[in-house]
């Protein structure tokens, strides 16, 4: 005792599903002249954490920003800001119009930046301490680390050859 709702309803459905049953493999065996997204050529996406604008940068400061995770970032420098990561360098005669203080922003605990900041003096430090590796054009490097608000005179300042920072890392 089916009412003619529902008795209407069945024969729609039925119908639909007949369609459908029909349409299906008429869609699956006729060939597409459109290409799918599969058969592009596509490269994979992957993230290289390569530093954006790291090309303008290198030409208007004379720093390399290679890449890192996104919790260190280069920064305006700000004397009222006491957050920052500092570090000052020195200039030969011929970048004498380039920036001598380089200022980093922390946004987390932790993070990594991989960049070459030739003739490193000293970095300094805020709410964030950090392991700093260095190398030298002699091919000696290493690692110093700097407490949270505090300071330490490096490579150049204390009287070592051209000396690089290569490698800045938030430890805390």
């Amino acid at each position: 005792m089916f009412t003619h709702t529902q008795k209407l309803f069945a024969g729609t459905a039925l119908a639909g599903a007949a369609a459908l049953a029909v349409a299906v493999p008429a869609l699956a065996s006729s060939p597409s002249t459109e290409p799918s997204v599969a058969d592009a050529s596509l490269p994979p996406i992957v993230e290289t954490y390569d530093y954006p604008g790291a090309a303008r940068i290198l030409e208007e400061k004379s720093i390399k920003l290679v890449r890192g995770d996104g919790h260190i970032v280069l920064a305006d420098c700000d004397s009222a800001d006491k957050t920052q990561i500092k570090v000052q360098v020195t200039r030969g005669p011929d970048e004498q119009n380039k920036p001598k203080l380089f200022c980093f922003r922390a946004t987390s605990k932790s993070g990594f930046l991989t960049l070459e900041v030739p003739r490193v003096f000293y970095i300094e430090t805020a709410d964030h301490p950090v392991s700093a590796k260095l190398t030298t054009d002699a091919g000696d490097s290493e690692t110093v680390n700097v407490d949270k608000d505090d300071f330490k005179t490096v490579g150049q300042g204390l009287g070592k050859p051209m000396t690089t920072l290569v490698e800045l890392r938030v430890t805390g």
